[in-house]
């Protein structure tokens, strides 16, 4: 296939606040695609992961840098031609639009779940620098998908199979699905 037929690679996001399941989605979506995710929590600098794992939730000015490295990364993607999957909290539309930046085309998958549930998860998930005592400060940042974004919110209660099934039945996604491994 020529350069000028391939399609725009896609970055799939999928978004939202901890313990919604993004890791085990992207997982999901890698085994079946093969296209390689890359979770957002390693781009944040040690100075953002000791001041949540000490209790305090981060502010914008913590946020830009990180969010400016992952649009550097996604977009150095697809400048090779490589679509991804992205886990990324992506809790407001100003922060979606730092990765909207980025080369490619952009979709957005928001995982919901009621808070119990979310704070369950969190309590049993081990190694994770983010404690469950910043769930409500997520949650009370989280700005839903505006209708101008692409994108859809989906019930994170659902399995991870069905979940990912659901996301990959998304027109918009089909290069995902043909797109395998990059070389």
């Amino acid at each position: 296939m020529s350069d000028t037929t391939r399609p725009r690679p896609v970055h799939l996001v999928i978004m939202g606040v901890s313990g919604s399941g993004k890791t085990t989605i992207a997982e999901q979506l890698e085994q079946r695609t093969g296209v390689p995710y890359a979770e957002a929590d390693v781009f944040h600098p040690e100075a953002n992961k000791k001041k949540m794992g000490s209790g305090q939730p981060l502010n914008d000015d913590d946020r830009w840098p990180w969010l400016q490295e992952l649009r550097n990364w996604m977009t150095a993607q697809a400048e090779k031609g490589h679509s991804t999957i992205v886990t990324c909290s992506a809790l407001k539309k100003s922060y979606r639009d730092v990765l909207r930046e980025a080369v490619g085309d952009e979709f957005f998958v928001l995982l919901d779940a009621p808070e119990d549930v979310l704070a369950a998860r969190m309590e049993v998930r081990k190694g994770h620098f983010m404690p469950a005592s910043l769930l409500r400060s997520q949650l009370d940042t989280l700005e839903g998908l505006d209708a101008d974004e692409k994108g859809i919110t989906v019930d994170a209660t659902e399995t991870p199979e069905s979940l990912a099934a659901e996301i990959l039945s998304i027109d918009a996604l089909t290069v995902l699905a043909h797109e395998g491994r990059p070389q």
